[in-house]
């Protein structure tokens, strides 16, 4: 259920929305101006704001920066305040809403926050049996592993057992374990009193409270460090938590759930994983196979990500000629749904006519291409040829290893997650890295979903008119 805070009076237009937002699922939360709406995300959280333009939108943007809240915030006003909508955006509003709101967009609008659709799409008999189980384990209270490689959907099968559960009722909340440092993960999850650390300017409620009476989502769990990963047993174990800098435990009712593309057990023998967190977490563990798998499922989502990413660009629907689908059925996908996902998003905006043609099908290539040979003199190609890593001898390991990992990025098309399996290293230390290179003025490939920790709606979304 996404949870929708609304910055403004509900009596006139944005109060239609938010009936609207109400009517579509979504759990609702009222401030009257951007002080005490602050206040709200501080203490209850929320997945996607709406704000009047009426408010201050910008310095609620600017609060929520240093507060390190991830919620992203959407500007609500008449066409006529289009001046006032620009400023909005500039300040850091990810989206306009145009008022009267329209039943549609809105509901585009919270699927596209919830980041999937109602159900998984699925057509092949491998992901049917899996959804079987899942909805067999969904009536239990039992925490479950989730595994598969990155980009499988393993927050769509996660939500799909919360939807499913006695706790639908309740917030799904999601962490991402390997998007935030040590520091600030701690408090992410457990909250912090005012004045715990340098910055907390206020009391906040972490993650595990925020889900109270729902589902807590660990995604990459083999990401955590050490230390958290006691603190975390500790909070499955005794069903509370010790907030930063707090006095008093806080008791919890909330369904773990974690997912990892790692494989935990060998984590577990190389000691970079609690065993006793292993078992608390692993209760039941469901594995997605990777879509190579399961290819039954390869048109059923190409069609549906067709269809969604029209709409999102206000484009026609248009069908999949079948050079187009040989094309997709051929592809070995290693970067599994989430690669096919931007290869429709691709298709649909640069396919032109009436039907997406295989020219509008640009996939990743598998390896990187490589160069052509340069001709060289008759002299020279009699000289025998080095071995490749002599061309490193008088380079500092450091350089190396830094275009290693650079040229490895943009390999994977700035998917950090991938990257780093490809490494053999964790996506902390690769974070670190990059850090590091970013600082030195280095070029740093961007994935074209990186976001950072806010979810992001599709560029010109509501410009398009959904």
């Amino acid at each position: 259920m996404t949870r929708v805070l609304i910055i403004g009076a509900l009596d006139g237009e944005l109060g239609q929305a938010a009936r609207i937002a109400q009517a579509r699922g979504a759990r609702l939360q009222q401030a009257d101006g951007v002080a005490a709406g602050l206040a709200r995300l501080r203490a209850e959280g929320a997945d996607l704001a709406l704000c009047d333009l009426a408010h201050d939108v910008g310095w609620l943007v600017e609060q929520l920066a240093a507060e390190r809240i991830a919620c992203p915030v959407i500007a609500c006003g008449r066409n006529a305040d289009a001046a006032a909508a620009v400023r909005a955006i500039r300040a850091g509003a990810k989206e306009f809403l145009p008022l009267p709101p329209d039943a549609e967009l809105i509901a585009a609008m919270l699927q596209a926050v919830a980041g999937e659709p109602d159900a998984p799409v699925h057509r092949d008999p491998a992901m049917t049996a899996l959804l079987e189980r899942a909805a067999q384990l969904a009536r239990s209270e039992a925490s479950v592993l989730i595994t598969g490689e990155s980009g499988t959907g393993k927050e769509v099968l996660a939500r799909h057992i919360h939807r499913s559960s006695r706790r639908a009722g309740g917030s799904f909340v999601a962490l991402n374990c390997a998007a935030l440092p040590e520091s600030l993960l701690e408090s992410e999850l457990f909250g912090h009193e005012k004045g715990a650390f340098s910055g907390a300017v206020a009391a906040r409620k972490g993650k595990f409270e925020q889900a109270e009476g729902g589902t807590l989502l660990l995604d990459e769990i083999g990401e955590m460090d050490p230390r958290l990963q006691a603190k975390l047993l500790r909070a499955i174990q005794e069903r509370e938590i010790d907030r930063l800098g707090g006095t008093q435990p806080v008791k919890l009712d909330v369904r773990i759930l974690a997912a990892t593309n790692r494989d935990l057990m060998a984590e577990v023998m190389g000691g970079r994983f609690r065993e006793d967190l292993f078992f608390r977490l692993n209760v039941v563990g469901l594995r997605i196979p990777p879509l190579r798998e399961r290819p039954g499922d390869i048109l059923a989502l190409a069609e549906h990500f067709a269809g969604r990413f029209a709409a999102a660009n206000g484009l026609p629907r248009r069908p999949l000629m079948p050079e187009a689908l040989a094309l997709l059925l051929a592809h070995p996908w290693p970067g599994n749904v989430r690669e096919l996902e931007n290869t429709l998003h691709r298709a649909v905006l640069l396919a032109q006519g009436a039907a997406i043609a295989a020219e509008a099908i640009e996939l990743t290539p598998l390896r990187l291409e490589r160069p052509a040979e340069v001709a060289v003199p008759a002299r020279a190609a009699a000289t025998p040829v080095s071995h490749p890593v002599s061309a490193l001898v008088g380079r500092r390991v450091e350089e190396v290893e830094r275009d290693l990992i650079l040229e490895t990025l943009t390999h994977c098309l700035g998917n950090r997650t991938r990257a780093a399996e490809i490494l053999g290293i964790s996506i902390r230390t690769l974070r670190n890295k990059l850090h590091e290179y970013r600082a030195q003025g280095a070029p740093v490939p961007v994935g074209p979903g990186q976001v950072g920790p806010m979810p992001m709606l599709p560029p010109g979304f509501y410009a398009q008119g959904g």
